[in-house]
């Protein structure tokens, strides 16, 4: 089941941490729909010395099937829950591995 990301809410942190997620969206610039292989979900730092230190990030890069675009996909993970960034993209999903 695809859940749309909300960009002023993050994803629950419980239902993620430790799960690989595969990410659906459209491409600004072409509008074709984009599936992504499957992203690790990082955990939080739980050792750092403030909130604001304990975010942790994943990035990778997918190019477009339609226009050959390279979009940046980041995975931004803190104690507040999961964000899901996709350069020049819209409409983002994420779907959460069953294996």
């Amino acid at each position: 089941m695809w859940i749309q990301q909300n960009p002023s809410t993050p994803a629950p942190l419980a239902d993620l941490q430790g799960r690989a997620v595969g990410l659906r969206f459209e491409c600004e610039q072409c509008h074709t729909e984009v599936f992504t292989d499957l992203l690790g979900v990082p955990a939080p730092n739980d050792q750092a010395d403030s909130p604001e230190h304990a975010n942790n990030h994943e990035i990778e890069e997918i190019k477009c099937p339609g226009c050959e675009i390279t979009h940046s996909l980041e995975v931004d993970s803190s104690f507040d829950g999961v964000m899901f960034k996709v350069s020049d993209a819209k409409n983002v999903s994420y779907q959460v591995s069953r294996i």
